[in-house]
Order: structure tokens, then sequence, then C-alpha cells
């Protein structure tokens, strides 16, 4: 399954194994985790939706360059809708494989499968469970060594055991001000426009799931669409 890797991810993970192991009774447990959905729920400005259908995809490779210098990614969620500067110069053939996957729907309709607060939210699995097996197809573009993800920067998610600037379908938005990773994962962009609505999205990730960022609501993406200027 692609993840983000990283020693904040490591802390998540023993935090939440700590916090499971320290848990009360069901019941006790079951009424503190319907009160919090329901906080949630009447909190958040999000569409109420269903978790949606897996999917399969096959697509044939992607174009190396993207249509042009200056593209934008609008995503459309039902939390709202952000706004991605894709990195045509930096990480021409990931944004091109992005611009590629959003224009043949791949991206529509995959749900925000992992949430870790203060660190990442993450969609694109078009299985809907961020261990699908992609887009038919993977692409590679190494990022350069002094690669920061800080907070906006949008990255393409991968295995432990893939390359470093491998992607296929799966990408990640850096919610933390740095989420302390190394150069791995391929730069698709960065959020120019609705950080408010990431944060949104973000608060529907549950502190105790530690690094598998289970959600505690189901957030979808609606669309993708890419626009030029």
């Amino acid at each position: 399954m692609p993840k983000v890797l990283g020693p904040l991810l490591a802390l998540l993970v023993l935090l939440g194994l700590a916090l499971a192991a320290c848990g009360g009774d069901d019941e006790s447990s079951s009424e503190e985790g319907e009160g919090e959905e329901s906080s949630l729920e009447a909190d958040a400005p999000c569409e109420e939706v269903e978790a949606p259908e897996p999917r399969e995809v096959e697509l044939d490779p992607p174009p190396d360059e993207p249509s042009a210098d200056d593209l934008n990614a609008i995503v459309d969620t039902s939390c709202g809708t952000f706004e991605i500067a894709l990195d045509t110069k930096g990480n021409p053939m990931t944004a091109a494989s992005f611009e590629y996957l959003a224009e043949n729907g791949v991206l529509d309709g995959t749900p925000f499968h992992r949430i870790v607060p203060g660190f990442v939210i993450q969609a694109g699995d078009p299985a809907g469970t961020g261990s699908g097996p992609g887009p038919g197809y993977s692409v590679d573009e190494p990022p350069p060594d002094d690669t920061a993800y800080t907070q906006g920067v949008v990255a393409m998610a991968k295995t432990e055991a893939e390359p470093p600037g491998r992607s296929g379908s799966q990408f990640f938005v850096v919610t933390g001000a740095d989420a302390g990773l190394p150069p791995d994962y391929a730069v698709a962009g960065e959020v120019t426009e609705g950080l408010d609505v990431v944060e949104t999205i973000e608060s529907y990730g549950d502190p105790a799931a530690g690094g598998t960022g289970t959600p505690l609501g189901v957030v979808v993406i609606n669309s993708v669409t890419i626009e030029e200027g």
C-alpha cells in the first residue's frame, strides 16, 4: 500500500498503538466514538457522502510532458474545492501524469482514505483503500535532494520498496509545517488556493489511528479538472 514514510509517521504509529492499549471498555469506547463522529458532522462544513464503489483502472502510459507550462488542478471535494499549481517545470513527468489522471477521470470518486493530522491527507486510489493496483502504469521522476515537503506541497505516494520518485495515482497533501520526509516522493505541485479546505479534510483524521490514518468519516473527491493559466 503506497504510504508516506518518515520519522514522524513512526512516532504516530507508536502513539496509535499506545492509545489502543490504554483504551477503556467496549461500551465506553463506542460512546466516545459516536460522540466524536456526531461532533465532526456538526462542525465540519462537508457534504455527507457514501464511500464510493472500488474501481479498476488500466491506462496506457501518460505523455512525458504536460500540455502547457502553466497548469492548475481544481480539486472539488465533498468538503469544498482547493487548487494545485502543477510543477510543470521542476517535475514535468509527474505534472504530466497528474494532468493525464485528471483528464481520464481516475481521481474522480476517490476517497481520502488516509488522513494523519499534522502530517498528510492522501487520496487517488480508484480501489478506495490505499492498496489498489493503481492506474495501470507508473512514472519515475526522482525529486532533487533539496526537496522539502512543507505545508501545501502535493506529492505522489509510493511504497517503501519502490524507488525514489516512482508514482501511480495516489497523492498526498502535506498539512503539517514540515513533514520531515526524505526526498523520495515525486512532487506534483503545491496548493495555492483552498488551504482551509485541506485543513477541513484534515479534521476528519483520527489521532488515535496513528500512522494508518483511518478517517473518522468519508471525504470524497468529486472531480479534478485541469485549467491553463
